[in-house]
């Protein structure tokens, strides 16, 4: 029997949902979650990531600010808009879209952000926070997030489970090593990590009841790697190649997972598609950060 398909985008849809009617209750107690995403100059994919997060806030009820800067910005001139921003209490979440240009340093400027507006989740005092766990963790992590909310929805008990993740990014691998670890509902399991330096990888996968995999490698994880029965996240979106499409006649990428999707999908028991598994759901736990922060800052939680 096939997996079943985890849809990152009908997910991602849900949450949507349950975000519009909590903003719509806060507003009532006066309470308008804020966002700014800032973008310093014209990188056509910088501006596609942008306006996707702008669209999505302003549909789920947000106060949002896109604010354009110019290619040639001065680092000092960046850095006080942030601190700008960091003051302006209508405003919860900061988001600094990268890569910025090569005279500023991408660094300093993330440091920059206060930490109770750092809805992406990568600021040191955040990454220290979610290592503490608890109530010390105000934001996750976006895509690591929001595969943990894949994983609960989808109705894997977590509490005692193996978790074997591949991949030791600071952006996924790291951060969803720790966050299922953590004590807690959609937590509390065993966590490996491993990546494409360890010996006998396909031994350690082989015993994970969830496996995740970020090693940004197209078809690492062979069919005969996986558990019978597991759920698979993959977070890989690498291009290999590119096709016409047939809706439009032009030339579009072809994307594939980390993991051998077709083959993998007759054993696992739950999988995520590529593209339409992960990709979905980080916008969507940004808006629900800014959420939390609003609520945070106007002392609701």
């Amino acid at each position: 029997m096939s997996a079943t398909i985890i849809s990152g985008k009908d997910i991602a849809a849900q949450i949507r949902e349950e975000l519009k009617k909590e903003v719509a209750e806060m507003k009532e107690k006066g309470v308008v979650p804020g966002l700014v995403t800032i973008l310093v100059g014209k990188n056509p994919a910088s501006i596609s990531y942008v306006t996707g997060k702008q669209k999505t806030a302003h549909e789920i009820g947000f106060n949002s600010i896109q604010d354009d800067q110019p290619d040639d910005l001065a680092e000092a001139d960046l850095l006080k808009l942030v601190e700008k921003y960091n003051k302006d209490t209508k405003i919860h979440g900061i988001l600094v879209q990268l890569p910025l240009p090569k005279h500023i340093d991408e660094k300093k400027v993330l440091n920059a952000i206060d930490p109770d507006k750092d809805v992406d989740g990568f600021h040191p005092v955040n990454v220290g926070r979610l290592m503490i766990g608890g109530n010390e963790a105000k934001f996750l992590p976006c895509t690591p997030a929001g595969i943990q909310e894949l994983i609960v929805r989808a109705g894997f008990e977590t509490a005692g489970a193996e978790v074997v993740v591949v991949g030791r990014s600071n952006i996924v691998g790291k951060p969803i090593a720790n966050i299922m670890l953590q004590k807690g509902k959609g937590a509390n399991a065993t966590v490996t990590i491993v990546h494409t330096g360890t010996k006998n990888l396909e031994e350690h996968c082989k015993r994970a009841d969830i496996l995740i995999v970020a090693a940004g490698v197209p078809g690492l994880v062979k069919p005969e790697w996986i558990k019978p029965g597991a759920c698979v996240i993959d977070v890989g979106v690498n291009r290999v190649g590119e096709k016409k499409s047939e809706k439009t006649g032009k030339m579009v990428a072809i994307l594939r997972g980390d993991v051998d999707f077709d083959a993998a999908k007759e054993i696992a028991g739950a999988i995520t598609p590529v593209p339409g598994g992960v990709g979905p759901m980080t916008i969507t736990m940004l808006m629900k950060n800014t959420v939390k922060s609003a609520k945070i800052h106007a002392g609701m939680v």
